[in-house]
């Protein structure tokens, strides 16, 4: 029996020893701090998936800083849902850039906008703006087409057949419908445009055969003829000329009017803030194009927790951290650089990842995952070095459950995180008092996953649940917690002087934007769907038919909203603060 303990122990010496060869963790600790060791099969299965750690260090500079954030403020905004009179049922490019004209002259000093990465251009297209094909890319969907040269030097004739494809005004964004009408006036624009393709970048060239090939094969490389499953000869040779014209021009006006949103918030303290997706599509563009660095099979998620018991499983491919060492972090920087070309900033979701992402293995549920280390010197140096290069800030997103050093690296590298009101509270429960929130971070009342400000106070959230069927526990129960939150909540209001007990909910809105300014934090983000009072969240995680998820639109239009009233007093109040 002492004999087998000691076999037992030494081949698991030996399983640690190989899988921190190759950055793998064999154990991981609980929000609880509770140690969970993994199942050595499933730590074998991960070790498969990477080689040994052999490569030079990456040539960056280790313990680069930014500069300091500016203090400021600003808006968060769901492009898609910032529509106007002139956008066909989503909003567009013009839209953002019109929004930060007005944003400016309210002295706003930046706009957080949602990943505005391609996903494919084909039917059904993807709702979700955290689930690209490409990060590298930008989605054609955002394109206003009456601002096109192509549009603008069209005769009459022509110009009517375009505007004749406008869709028609839709309760809930029909994204489907908007790109079938804007591909068609697209397609009747290209014919006088066609790109030159003879001496295009490698990146776009290769967005470009996917995407064409795409159209004809799916959108899932993993199950196209052999001969196309890498980019390549026979792949370039299979793709159709023309329609790969297509995608380098659209791909060419996403640019150009993505710049004009850009310099249009050229005055702000900080401009427009990207948001950079975790992972893509592993059937997707740059899964295809980047082989070399994707692991292969792998796909990204959480450990089980207290809320998800069962682990999260995202379905995205990311980058294989021996791949990307080795070849000297080309491919990240080139996507980081691509994207500081039209941005003030970057917004760096789940920013945990750059130190360590829970893979899962080919055929196996979320629980039976491990965590695979990078090189957070090696990922933060480009990201700073690319920022610095582009004068632009970063923020990480490091919500919910982060290890110590992620928060203390990103304060002492002049990185902001991220503040939610939602999420400030004491081991009790209780909210936070503002004075005591981080000044390294970057504020708001809530996100995208998260209830709106008058949800919060009529517990949409939980009613929106219990319709789709994504309740854990019974709705009393939920309703009954749902009720304890607005009660903690409205107790530091009142105890901050900015509530009563009698507060009508639009007062008590406003009071939670006026907490915000207590804060110390670097940079203040308020969001329409909160300011307007919309009671249902942008997207319901753990639900997808059954809510419209990434489907609603702001409740006014960018003329009325950048005249309403309440927009006014909230960017006067975030304005005034000293």
């Amino acid at each position: 029996m002492g004999k087998t303990g000691r076999v037992s122990d030494e081949s698991r010496s030996a399983l640690e020893a190989s899988a921190a060869a190759r950055g793998v963790a064999t154990w991981y600790e609980t929000a609880g701090h509770r140690r969970v060791d993994i199942d050595p099969e499933v730590v074998r299965s991960v070790m498969a998936l990477l080689e040994p750690r052999t490569a030079a260090p990456a040539p960056v500079s280790a313990g680069v800083s930014l500069p300091e954030v500016p203090r400021t403020w600003g808006w968060m905004l769901q492009l898609y849902g910032l529509r106007s009179t002139e956008s066909w049922g989503v909003g567009d490019f013009a839209d953002l850039a019109a929004f930060a004209r007005w944003a400016a002259l309210t002295g706003a000093g930046a706009i957080l906008v949602n990943p505005l990465h391609a996903v494919a251009p084909v039917d059904p297209m993807p709702s979700s703006p955290y689930s690209p094909s490409s990060r590298r890319f930008v989605n054609p969907l955002y394109l206003r087409i009456a601002d096109l040269p192509e549009y603008r030097a069209a005769d009459s004739s022509l110009r009517a057949q375009v505007d004749a494809l406008r869709p028609p005004a839709a309760e809930l964004i029909d994204y489907d419908a908007v790109w079938r009408a804007k591909r068609a006036a697209l397609a009747l624009l290209a014919p006088t445009a066609i790109a030159d393709t003879a001496d295009l970048a490698p990146a776009l060239r290769d967005f470009a055969v996917y995407t064409a090939l795409a159209e004809v094969h799916g959108v899932d490389w993993r199950e196209w003829p052999p001969p196309l499953r890498h980019p390549g000869p026979d792949a370039y040779a299979a793709a159709e000329p023309a329609r790969v014209a297509f995608h380098v021009w659209l791909q060419q006006r996403c640019a150009a009017q993505l710049e004009a949103a850009n310099a249009a918030a050229a005055s702000m303290a900080v401009g427009i803030v990207h948001d950079l997706a975790v992972g893509i599509d592993p059937g997707g563009a740059d899964a295809w194009t980047l082989q070399d660095v994707i692991a292969r099979g792998a796909k990204v998620g959480a450990p089980p927790d207290a809320f998800n018991q069962q682990g999260q499983d995202w379905g995205l491919a990311t980058w294989s951290p021996d791949r990307l060492a080795a070849t000297g972090y080309a491919a990240y920087r080139e996507l980081l650089r691509g994207i500081f070309a039209h941005a003030g900033g970057l917004r760096v979701d789940h920013v945990a990842g750059l130190w360590r992402l829970w893979w899962i293995p080919p055929g196996q549920g979320a629980t039976r995952g491990a965590y695979v280390h990078y090189d957070p010197e090696a990922m933060l140096g480009v990201l700073i070095e690319e920022a610095v290069k582009a004068g632009a800030v970063v923020v990480g997103e490091d919500l919910g459950t982060v290890e110590p050093i992620v928060t203390e690296t990103l304060q002492h590298r002049n990185i902001l995180g991220s503040a939610v009101l939602w999420f400030t509270r004491d081991d009790d429960g209780r909210f936070i008092p503002p004075a005591q929130w981080p000044a390294n971070a970057m504020a708001s009342i809530s996100t995208h996953d998260l209830p709106t400000a008058l949800g919060f106070l009529t517990a949409e959230h939980v009613h929106a649940r219990a319709e789709a069927g994504a309740l854990t526990r019974p709705v009393d129960e939920e309703l009954a917690a749902a009720a304890a939150d607005r009660a903690a909540l409205l107790e530091l209001l009142v105890a901050e002087g900015l509530a009563t007990d009698t507060s009508t909910d639009a007062e008590l809105v406003v009071a939670m934007h006026r907490l915000l300014t207590r804060t110390p934090c670097r940079i203040l983000l308020a969001s329409p769907y909160d300011v307007l009072g919309e009671p249902r969240q942008p997207n319901l995680p753990g639900t997808s038919a059954e809510y419209p998820n990434w489907r609603i639109p702001l409740p006014l239009t960018l003329e009325h909203l950048t005249a309403d009233p309440r927009m006014l007093q909230i960017a006067e109040l975030f304005d005034s603060r000293s």
